[in-house]
């Protein structure tokens, strides 16, 4: 009996156990001749197979294969966990460790990896490496089109996107498109009503987790940013530079199509829209398409005949 399906295959092939074929050189013995030819290069030093990429020789064809994924790419390994590829198999039953050690961690509560500048624990050090970055500004993934930085290689992949504006993860619901599995996994929720972040002090859900932080202010009263002309006050600086530029007139966002300045980088973002002709706010009920948000909203309401002025 065999519990390993390879292991009863090659019972089958050799079901004595027997092997014939001897090297006379080291008296090593095998199964089968074609093992013999090939263990016999080890002492020959032949290397029939070569690459044509780089003419680099191989004993085995197995070898050149796995060599020739470098110049191809090639990846054919990949994670059933989290979709990551390998070029050789040995490389994947290592990854695989990654997942099955810190999941028994979340059972055991285990967390060994510790950070020397807070003292905050992780379960893996892939983790802890992630986090140590918040203190030492490290973002070492930089665009090669515009030269932002990044802590992390998954924040820049979906950064890329915005210069090629590939948005390859779509709703199934609805057809919209986003170029993360993020946006998608967010969006998928005005579907399904999900409101997984609430709030403790008055039960109040969210969406997204920013949404909730920037709520939980309303509690707080954290209003640390005051615009000395006008008074009036903001919870985020962002939304504070943002607000003073009403009064400096400042347009730091211009468009590369036609020139045309804007004060806001989402009024610029729009305005791209009249360029690139795109409409990423679709009709549920008719499928049709808009430019803004606020004209998608104007519309729904020839189907639901609500009248609110």
């Amino acid at each position: 009996m065999f519990n390993v399906l390879s292991s009863f295959a090659k019972h089958q092939r050799n079901p004595t156990g027997k092997k014939p074929y001897s090297c006379s050189e080291c008296e090593k013995t095998f199964t089968v001749k074609s093992r013999l030819v090939q263990h016999l290069r080890i002492h020959t030093g032949e290397k029939p197979f070569s690459c044509p990429e780089c003419g680099k020789y191989f004993n085995q064809k197995s070898s050149l294969v796995k060599h020739q994924r470098i110049h191809t790419g090639e990846k054919p390994f990949s994670c059933s966990e989290c979709t990551k590829s390998f070029k050789h198999k040995h490389h994947l039953e290592t990854h695989l460790r990654s997942h099955t050690e810190p999941h028994m961690r979340s059972h055991t509560g285990e967390k060994p990896f510790s950070c020397s500048e807070c003292g905050k624990d992780f379960r893996q050090k892939s983790h802890l490496v992630e986090h140590q970055k918040t203190h030492t500004g490290e973002k070492p993934f930089s665009c090669q089109e515009c030269g932002k930085l990044f802590k992390r290689k998954h924040h820049l992949e979906p950064h890329m996107r915005s210069h090629t504006r590939e948005k390859p993860f779509s709703c199934s619901e609805c057809g919209k498109c986003f170029k993360s599995q993020y946006h998608l996994k967010i969006h998928l929720r005005t579907h399904t009503g999900e409101k997984p972040y609430s709030c403790l002090e008055c039960e109040k859900k969210f969406t997204v987790k920013a949404c909730l932080i920037k709520h939980l202010r309303i509690h707080t009263e954290e209003n640390s940013f005051s615009c000395s002309e006008c008074g009036k006050c903001f919870t985020r600086k962002s939304s504070f530079e943002e607000h003073q530029r009403i009064h400096t007139g400042e347009k730091r966002f211009s468009c590369l199509e036609c020139g045309k300045c804007f004060s806001k980088k989402s009024s610029l973002v729009r305005h791209q829209r009249s360029h690139t002709g795109e409409k990423p706010f679709s009709c549920t009920e008719c499928g049709k398409c808009f430019i803004e948000k606020s004209s998608l909203v104007r519309h729904l309401r020839s189907h639901t005949g609500e009248k609110p002025f």
